[in-house]
C-alpha cells in the first residue's frame, strides 16, 4: 500500500458506540463520570489541543447521539463536525466513521474513547513519527515512500505470557518480543481504508485496526506508549483511572 502524498492534517476517529456489557446493562459507558467528566471527555480534550487534528469524528451508538452532541457542546470541543452512527462491532462503528472523511489524502488517527487518560505528548509523537518516515524518495513527491502505512502506540509486556490448551501450558513465549497494544493507532487513509475495504469484502473482524492494515501486506511501527494509558473495561478499571489522576496531580503540583 502507498500511502497518499505527505502531508500533517490529521483526522480523528473515536468509536465509542460499546455497549460497555461488564458494566451492567443499560449502562452508557461513554459518558460515564471520571473525576467529575464524562469518560469521552478526557481523551477529546487531549485531541482538542493538538493543533495537527483538524477534526475529530465520534462514533456513538444510535440513542447517544443527541446527549453526546450536547455534551461535546457543553466541553467546548470545536473540532466536531459530524457523529457517526455505531455499528454491530467495533470494526463496523470505525467503517462508518471512514466513511465520513472527506480529505483521502489525510491521516487517520483511531483512538478508543474508552482510554481516557492518552497524554497529548504521547499523540503528538505518533502523529511525527508516521509524517517524519513517510517522506517521498524522490523530491517533488510521488513514487515510492520510504517509510511506514502505520503507527501504533505500545509497551513492553512485564507478566511471563504461556500459550495453553485446554488450560494446559503448550509453551512460554518469549517476553522481550511481545507488546501490549494500545490507541491511538495512525494511519495514512488509503492503507486504513483499502484494508478496511477488503476485511468487509472477506467478511474478516480482527481486533485491532492495524491487524487489517497488517493482513493485506501493509508496515506497521510499534512507538512507546505508556503503561498509564489503559483501557477502561470494568468498574475497577474506573477505581485505578481515578487513582491515576491523582497520581498525576500530585506530580503536576
Amino acid at each position: 500500500m502507498k500511502p497518499d502524498k505527505y502531508q500533517k492534517k490529521v483526522i480523528a476517529i473515536i468509536p465509542a458506540a460499546g455497549l460497555g456489557k461488564r458494566f451492567g446493562p443499560d449502562t452508557n459507558k461513554p459518558f460515564l463520570p471520571l473525576s467529575g467528566k464524562p469518560l469521552i471527555i478526557w481523551s477529546l480534550e487531549q485531541l482538542e489541543t493538538v493543533a495537527d487534528i483538524v477534526e475529530i469524528i465520534p462514533v456513538l451508538q444510535l440513542k447517544d447521539m443527541e446527549h453526546g452532541k450536547k455534551t461535546f457542546e457543553e466541553y467546548g470541543i470545536t473540532k466536531i463536525k459530524t457523529i457517526a452512527p455505531g455499528g454491530r462491532e467495533r470494526q463496523d462503528s470505525v467503517k462508518n466513521g471512514l466513511k465520513l472523511i472527506q480529505d483521502k489524502g489525510c491521516i487517520v488517527l483511531i483512538h478508543d474513547a474508552a482510554r481516557p487518560l492518552i497524554e497529548k505528548e504521547l499523540i503528538i509523537n505518533a502523529i511525527q513519527e508516521l509524517t517524519l518516515t513517510s517522506q517521498p524518495l524522490l523530491k517533488g513527491g510521488g513514487g515510492a515512500f520510504n517509510g511506514y502505512d502505520g503507527i501504533i502506540l505500545g509497551v513492553p509486556l512485564k507478566d511471563t505470557i504461556k500459550e495453553a490448551i485446554d488450560k494446559i501450558v503448550h509453551k512460554t513465549l518469549k517476553r522481550d518480543k511481545l507488546w501490549a497494544i494500545q490507541t491511538p493507532q495512525l494511519f495514512h487513509f488509503r492503507s486504513i481504508s483499502e484494508a478496511y475495504d477488503k476485511a468487509s469484502e472477506e467478511g474478516h473482524y480482527a481486533t485491532d485496526d492495524a491487524a487489517l492494515v497488517e493482513r493485506y501486506g501493509g508496515k506497521i511501527k510499534i512507538v512507546m506508549g505508556s503503561y498509564k494509558n489503559i483501557k477502561i473495561t470494568t468498574p475497577e478499571d474506573l477505581v485505578i483511572a481515578e487513582a491515576l489522576l491523582k497520581i498525576n496531580e500530585k506530580l503536576s503540583t
